[in-house]
């Protein structure tokens, strides 16, 4: 479907901590990163 790279994800765990149920930025990106998967995007490193 499409492809995100780690600092995008980061990006998009920084603006949407507010929104998530994690206490940390490591814990928004791992949430972040499963949507991901589950949505068919490719994360690269």
């Amino acid at each position: 479907v499409g492809k995100v790279s780690l600092s995008q994800v980061q990006e998009i765990a920084k603006t949407k901590m507010a929104d998530l149920n994690a206490f940390d930025l490591d814990s928004a990106i791992k949430m972040i990163l499963g949507t991901a998967r589950s949505m068919g995007i490719q994360v690269e490193s």
